[in-house]
């Protein structure tokens, strides 16, 4: 096996997807590699795409997680690279020590073993714990600028800053590392083999963190990973970006594996785009400062409609489908919320401690109460209704409209009247003073004693006291025996 791998610049062609052909060994889409007996079992002998390799490059089929560990409980949870299976890769210059606006900077380059611990206060005998790697520009990168193509794809929901971060990869690709070829993939994932590119550059993309939504356009589920990595193959593409969520990310994973697997010289980056908040190891994903901001107005509106009428009941529901970021943040920004409910924090409707009593003391206290909810809590309580592992396109769960389910539940604290128990004390005092019939034949009696017990758990004893009156009354005025 060479120690060093001689790697072509890429070149590409039109990609149609209706006009599939095969690999052929000299086809300038593919990296060579003489692959030695060890190293075979990383491919099929069966598929020509993984044949006929023309330089020399070493291939690993290593999938595990990077875990390095260190002294004094020191973990590093690192992220794979292209040298991981490619070894001996030539590196280059950051172009950036050339730019006049970063040249100046001291130290502007981050160390190679830079990295960041996950838990910031700890205890002085504690272990050091994990740590990921440092972001930011190195001194040396594995891509020339000219050799550079870049795409760029959007996945899933729609986010606010998708078009800003949009425009600023294709602003710094091109302004500050000199890329000029890059590519936008319309549609989501499926575009990859199944939509047009926009070519993108600083000119096209100049004004469009003015609008919403994503120019590329976005689409769920899609994921063929197959068709997706022969398209980025045939099409030359050697640096691909995948803005996302969760599931879209999942699906970065597999490309990349996919890409390591054939061996080819393509780095895959994922950007979280997630307005929940809710991918580990990152603090804050854009979007969620927006979607925190733009839920006080409809918070506020909710407050100012409930506070206006008698016994009115605010609920906003808020997205959060297993995490209630969106909702604390929110809630703890406006000050005019009195319940917020969240994924991570179970709740109960009736009995002591429920939902039910805190509304009912809300509402005797303030005459209204404004409900923050987020879209996933309470999901146990509505998950006998709707179908077992029921997901979406992109494989999350659905859920149903909580804040519905809400609204109409809660009805039974707003809209039932006050009334006067009959089968209760007082109205028995009253029966004894007035020496009035009670005018109710006794299974009539019987069965509002029954409905009473039904509404209110406290109301069994109250009932005994209460016709114990009514038998003492009747008793002591002979006339009254018949009733």
């Amino acid at each position: 096996m060479a120690s060093s791998a001689s790697i072509s610049r890429p070149r590409f062609r039109c990609f149609d997807p209706t006009n599939s052909y095969p690999a052929t060994a000299d086809h300038p889409r593919y990296f060579s590699s003489a692959v030695s007996p060890s190293s075979s079992s990383s491919f099929s002998s069966s598929s020509p795409r993984e044949n006929g390799f023309r330089d020399t490059m070493a291939i690993s089929n290593n999938s595990e997680p990077k875990i390095v560990p260190g002294e004094g409980g020191y973990v590093l949870e690192d992220v794979p690279h292209l040298v991981d299976y490619i070894p001996d890769l030539p590196t280059y210059p950051n172009p950036l020590q050339d730019n006049p606006s970063y040249s100046v900077v001291k130290q502007y380059f981050v160390n190679a073993d830079d990295t960041v611990a996950q838990k910031i206060v700890v205890h002085k005998d504690s272990p050091r714990g994990t740590h990921f790697r440092r972001s930011g520009p190195r001194q040396k990168v594995y891509f020339e600028s000219d050799e550079v193509h870049a795409c760029i794809v959007t996945c899933g929901g729609l986010c606010p800053g998708l078009n800003t971060v949009i425009r600023e990869l294709v602003c710094g690709l091109n302004h500050m590392y000199h890329v000029k070829r890059i590519l936008g993939i319309e549609g989501g994932y499926r575009g990859f083999y199944a939509r047009n590119t926009i070519p993108l550059t600083p000119k096209v993309v100049n004004d469009i963190h003015k609008r919403g939504g994503t120019i590329l356009g976005t689409s769920r589920g899609g994921h063929d990973t197959s068709k997706i990595v022969d398209s980025i193959q045939d099409r030359g593409i050697n640096q691909v970006y995948v803005i996302g969520g969760d599931g879209t990310q999942r699906g970065a994973a597999v490309i990349f594996e996919e890409i390591r697997r054939r061996g080819l010289k393509v780095a895959v980056a994922g950007i979280p785009k997630t307005i929940d908040n809710d991918i580990p190891v990152i603090d804050k994903s854009f979007g969620f400062d927006s979607a925190v901001e733009e839920a006080q107005r409809a918070i506020n509106a909710a407050h100012v409609e409930a506070e206006s009428v008698e016994n009115g009941i605010g609920v906003v529901k808020l997205m959060g489908r297993y995490s209630g970021f969106i909702a604390m943040y929110a809630t703890l920004a406006s000050r005019d919320v009195d319940c917020c409910l969240i994924p991570e924090s179970p709740f109960y409707l009736e009995g002591p401690g429920g939902l039910y009593e805190y509304i009912e003391k809300r509402l005797k206290e303030d005459g209204h109460i404004v409900i923050v909810i987020a879209e996933g809590a309470g999901d146990v309580l509505l998950s006998e209704s709707l179908p077992k592992d029921e997901q979406d396109a992109s494989g999350n769960k659905l859920l149903q409209d909580v804040g519905l389910w809400l609204s109409q539940n809660i009805k039974r604290v707003t809209e039932r009247q006050n009334k006067v128990v009959i089968t209760d004390r007082m109205w028995a005092r009253l029966l004894s003073s007035t020496n009035q019939p009670s005018f109710l034949d006794p299974k009539e009696v019987a069965k509002k004693v029954a409905e009473t017990n039904k509404e209110d758990t406290e109301a069994e004893a109250q009932l005994i006291d209460g016709e114990n009156h009514v038998e003492a009354t009747a008793s002591s005025d002979p006339k009254d025996c018949s009733v």
